[in-house]
């Protein structure tokens, strides 16, 4: 039986994984990463491969519950998208907004995908009725 609630952001059994991986960073990731980063976009501060349970997520903002992921060539297969959608489905579960983006989105349209990020902070969400 467990004695403490296993923590939810940044559990110690993920810590080596997400230090490894901030330090390998994918080319689109650091791209992003600079604009993210020292709270360059709209005051907001961004982490980088921060941990939500057994997972490590590209991109958090806590203050805003957003969650940014980076797709590449190896989430365009049937498994990886299973996999992804499970992933989404546990984050959001949590109380977290998830959005994605192809990599080359980031290169080909950043301003896009900036907007679209700040289109995703709560005081701009979208009410559904």
């Amino acid at each position: 039986m467990k004695s403490k609630k296993s923590k939810l952001h940044d559990p110690v059994y993920t810590k080596d994984f997400r230090k490894s991986l901030r330090n390998s960073l994918t080319s689109a990731e650091a791209f992003l990463w600079n604009h993210l980063k020292e709270r360059k976009l709209s005051g907001r501060k961004f982490r980088r491969q921060h941990g939500v349970g057994h997972y490590v997520v590209d991109f958090y903002c806590a203050s805003e519950k957003l969650v940014i992921e980076l797709d590449g060539e190896p989430h365009i297969n049937p498994t990886a998208e299973e996999r992804d959608e499970k992933r989404t489905q546990f984050l959001e579960s949590k109380g977290l907004t998830v959005i994605r983006f192809e990599n080359k989105m980031v290169f080909d349209l950043l301003q896009s995908v900036l907007k679209d990020i700040e289109d995703h902070f709560i005081e701009n969400r979208k009410v559904e009725k």
